[in-house]
């Protein structure tokens, strides 16, 4: 039987312009961090460009015309401020459940979860605020976000306990426990939190209409992604500038290093998987108490997969899930206008997403083979 602890022990490669090898002089090292922040840049950037041509070429064979697709995409996503808004209410999600991946990545665990803790954080969310009927709004909401992000944290939690103590691949068990959480979402609502009266689409008791987070101003955009733009901040303050940020980096460089160190390894992974948990969890939450009102099979939106390839595409960067965010937050709010203008069907933004999350995972085998990048050119 493999070991456990074992198994956690490959360390994960880092970004090769963070460090200089030791003897090696200033300038070289200054021209190495910037050959390799160029190469972190260029390759991302030219993974999309090919993405771009891959989708373009499918469009074409499905009878649109690429660069008319290309512009309604950016017209539905960036043309108007209403526009914008629905993208902005789609990419609040994004950011949170980006997070549920770049924060293990961080330890070498790749953990693709975030749907499930997602629609678990919103059903028990549900579930609680519905039990304070007569309480006021900011202590309902309160109640449900805090719900929320233990109910998702737990869940990932769960996923990092059984990878460093029983050993169990990550990323298999944080797949199959997204499957778990859909098929208690479908039995909560089709019986034990179910509104008799929602017949064709069942669904749980709605949220009362004061209750529900309101949106900011008069604008559409839900306090969602305030939520997701402070999680992100507090996120990159805590790997970069604190000891416990300190600890996960290692524990991801070298897990034997780390123990060597006397750093305490498995309740590093627990935690940092329970706060990676909370965010998709508290996301959840948003999307019930400003979005749907109630609990519905609808709350499996795919937020969640979506946000696996955001922190992809950011680099496990908790700066960089913001703008990437907006940025595919404005490819799902143009899906309505490639069915009515160009006749796609509506999941041609399934397929865009599809192809942008290979070409990305092709081009990680990329770093470091480029002459131009190398230090000294070497």
């Amino acid at each position: 039987m493999s070991d456990p602890e074992a198994s956690l022990s490959a360390p994960i490669e880092q970004p090769r312009f963070a460090v200089a090898e030791a003897g090696t002089a200033p300038s070289a090292a200054s021209g190495f961090r910037w050959r390799g922040r160029l190469e972190a840049i260029l390759i991302p950037a030219g993974a999309i460009a090919v993405s771009l041509i891959l989708f373009g070429v499918f469009c074409f064979f499905a009878g649109a015309n690429p660069l008319a697709v290309y512009a309604s995409i950016d017209k539905a996503a960036f043309g108007s401020w209403y526009s914008f808004q629905n993208t902005l209410v789609r990419a609040a999600p994004l950011m949170l459940c980006a997070l549920c991946t770049a924060i293990p990545f961080r330890l070498g665990l790749v953990v693709i979860g975030n749907e499930g803790a997602f629609v678990i954080g919103g059903l028990c969310a549900t579930i609680v605020g519905l039990q304070l009927p007569n309480s006021s709004p900011l202590t309902v909401q309160i109640v449900m976000a805090l719900t929320g992000m233990a109910a998702g944290g737990l869940w990932i939690l769960l996923v990092g306990a059984l990878k460093y103590y029983r050993g169990v691949n990550e990323t298999i068990s944080s797949l199959l426990m997204n499957y778990i959480a859909l098929a208690l979402l479908n039995q909560a609502v089709n019986s034990w939190v179910k509104d008799p009266s929602s017949l064709n689409k069942p669904s749980s008791y709605p949220i009362p209409d004061a209750q529900m987070l309101q949106p900011i101003g008069s604008s559409l955009v839900n306090w969602g992604l305030v939520f997701g733009i402070v999680a992100c901040l507090i996120t990159w303050f805590l790997i970069q500038k604190t000891t416990f940020g300190f600890q996960i980096r290692v524990i991801g460089g070298n897990i034997r290093a780390a123990r060597l160190a006397g750093l305490p390894v498995g309740p590093t992974i627990v935690i940092a998987c329970f706060l990676a948990g909370a965010a998709p969890g508290l996301a959840g939450m948003v999307e019930v108490a400003a979005v749907q009102g109630s609990a519905s099979e609808s709350l499996a939106a795919g937020y969640g997969y979506s946000g696996v390839l955001v922190a992809f595409l950011a680099r496990q960067n908790a700066f960089g899930c913001i703008l990437v965010s907006v940025l595919l937050g404005g490819l799902l709010a143009s899906g309505g206008i490639l069915q009515r203008t160009h006749h796609l069907p509506d999941a041609t933004t399934l397929v865009f997403q599809g192809i942008v999350f290979l070409t990305i995972l092709y081009s990680e085998s990329l770093y470091g083979r480029w002459r131009f990048f190398r230090e000294g050119n070497k």
